[in-house]
């Protein structure tokens, strides 16, 4: 019998939804983090999109956020010329560096000492957390403004993205060690360290490459303009979404597609695959986060799955909200939007 897919949809946030993160897995589960236009970057439950705390400081948009792997710190890039890295647990803003143009994405090392930042400036900047007085060191090749940047192979290189460029970088040298052109704008990249993989999406491609060597590997062509794809942990999935408001689900070897729905009412800007591979989480023009499962029908976090007893109808895995509706809860986690870090309430966005 079928089963239907029935997202979770985190509300909150009152501009787009541009770049989430999830953590890795920590002893208290995992972690999401959101980047909104709104300025107020959103901690999340992982696997329930439970609203934890917002991260107040920023004056402009948010372009970017990340979380190291044990969820303890964070990280914000922004249109007020800075990136902020927070403790994750209290909320607190723990520095801000100022930089000299709009800053569009942060990533933290493996043992979270250092932050790769990379924005406007065309420059990619490394900052020692131990030494916020220091200045960064400093990267230059890149000739249009950085969309995205990220540490791989254990932090020894360094990949990063312009308009039509995706640029390889030896850590230890500073220097670049090869680069990808395109025809067409990159509009999203993701590292996958477990076999080390890069996924680019431009236009309506989703192309997979060697993150070491930067060869082709495969790509895929999809129905509409793409902004954002992910790959499953277990790379037997990819998901991606885009200017058509649909997510669409792909068997990652045989490039089939498995599944196409629309649950946004606005473009998806971002789309990643949870730590356990169980969910995937997806960011929209319309301002919401939204939680999919990997296979419908599971019970996993709130989705709680009961099959209808000599019924016609499709199955529908059940959301569990206890004793309050949606839009008592929608009304809550927007009242709390504006809170830093509370004594969070029991919401299930």
């Amino acid at each position: 019998m079928a089963m239907r897919q029935t997202p979770l949809t985190c509300s909150g946030h009152t501009r787009p939804v541009v770049d989430l993160a999830f953590s890795g897995i920590t002893p208290y589960g995992y972690f999401l983090i959101s980047a909104c236009k709104d300025g107020k970057p959103m901690l999340r439950q992982g696997d329930t999109g439970d609203w934890i705390g917002t991260f107040l400081g920023h004056k402009g948009a948010v372009w970017g956020a990340t979380l190291n792997k044990d969820a303890t710190k964070a990280a914000t890039a922004a249109a007020d010329f800075t990136a902020k890295v927070w403790d994750a647990v209290s909320g607190d803003e723990l520095m801000t560096l100022a930089h000299k143009h709009i800053v569009k994405t942060v990533d933290f090392t493996q043992d979270s000492n250092y932050l790769l930042t990379g924005g406007q400036d065309k420059l990619l900047r490394i900052y020692d957390l131990n030494k916020p007085e220091a200045e960064p060191k400093e990267i230059s090749g890149h000739t249009s403004g950085i969309k995205k940047a990220l540490w791989c192979s254990e932090d020894k290189q360094i990949l990063s993205a312009d308009d039509k460029t995706v640029r390889l970088w030896d850590h230890a040298t500073m220097t670049e060690v090869k680069s990808l052109n395109f025809n067409m704008s990159v509009s999203s990249m993701e590292y996958i360290p477990e076999g080390e993989i890069l996924v680019i999406t431009y236009g309506r491609s989703i192309a997979f490459h060697s993150a070491v060597s930067l060869d082709p590997i495969k790509s895929f062509e999809a129905p509409a303009t793409i902004n954002s794809a992910s790959l499953h942990p277990e790379k037997e999935f990819l998901v991606a979404g885009g200017e058509d408001f649909k997510l669409y689900k792909y068997d990652y070897n045989s490039g089939e597609e498995l599944e196409s729905y629309k649950g946004h009412f606005g473009p998806i800007h971002c789309v990643r695959f949870s730590p356990d591979g169980e969910l995937y989480a997806s960011g929209s023009e319309d301002g919401t986060l939204r939680l999919w499962q990997t296979v419908v029908g599971k019970t996993y976090g709130l989705w709680k799955c009961v099959l209808p007893e000599d019924s016609g109808e499709l199955a529908k895995p059940k959301i569990g909200f206890p004793e309050t509706t949606e839009e008592e809860l929608e009304e809550i986690a927007s009242e709390n939007s504006d809170c830093i870090f509370p004594s969070a309430p029991d919401v299930k966005a």
